[in-house]
This record gives structure tokens, sequence and C-alpha cells, in this order.
């Protein structure tokens, strides 16, 4: 795979993934434990992607996989939506739960553009599932 025509931040993450496999593999693991931490920062998170959401899966070509995330902060504010309806909560306390849904949405779709555009780059990979090869916890 030619990775000339990336950025260097793109070139650097390709290189990484390329050199000790998936996220969820023992070896991605051990190498990630031993780099930098702006290092660390950078290939486990996309600051564009965090901020812009789907809009920046779909300029990546990556629209399946955004709608994916998508669909599951939507499903996330609709079950806190129909609880809220059940159980009385108070403004702050709904307040709270919204922004802390829609900051963990943004960070779904943070930490899973990187290792899913490599995917699609290197593997032509067009599913819908945006956590292929991630450790989930």
């Amino acid at each position: 795979m030619d990775i000339s025509k990336y950025s260097k931040n793109w070139q650097e993450r390709f290189k990484f993934f390329e050199k000790n496999g998936a996220p969820s593999s023992k070896e991605y693991q051990a190498a990630f434990k031993k780099a930098p931490y702006i290092t660390r920062i950078k290939i486990n998170m996309n600051f564009f992607a965090f901020f812009f959401g789907i809009l920046y899966f779909i300029v990546l070509g990556m629209w399946k996989k955004g709608l994916t995330i998508l669909g599951i902060g939507v499903a996330l504010f609709f079950a806190f939506f129909m609880i809220s309806a059940i159980v009385p909560l108070s403004l702050e306390t709904a307040n709270f739960i919204s922004i802390f849904l829609g900051a963990m949405n943004a960070a779904l779709y943070g930490v899973t553009a990187n290792y899913s555009y490599y995917l699609k780059e290197k593997e032509g990979d067009d599913s819908w599932n945006p956590f292929k090869g991630l450790k989930m916890i």
C-alpha cells in the first residue's frame, strides 16, 4: 500500500497499524503501551471525527460506519427520552445525562475513525461495522 499520498499524521497511523496489527491484538497493545503519549493520542483518537462526527466520516467515504454510530446515538437518546418520561428527572440531571450521551457519541466517532479508515484504504472494507478490529473495553 502506497501511503505517500496521505498526510504525515495518516502515514504515521497507517505505519503503526501495518506494523502492529489491529487494536484488539496483543502486539498492538504492547506497542501502544511503549509509544510516547502524544503518539498514543494521535493513533487512538481522531479529533476531526470527534468534533465533526458523521460529516467527517462522509468526507472519508465511510458513510455506512458513520450512519451506524449515528444510529447508536439516536437509539441511546431515544432510550433516555423514554426512561425520563417514566422516571421524573430534574432539569439539571436530564441536561447532564444528555450532554454525557452526546459526548459519548462524539467519542465513538473519534476512537473508531482511524482504524476504520485504515481498513477502508488497505482492505477496501466498506462494512457497516465501525468497531471491526477494535478492542471494546
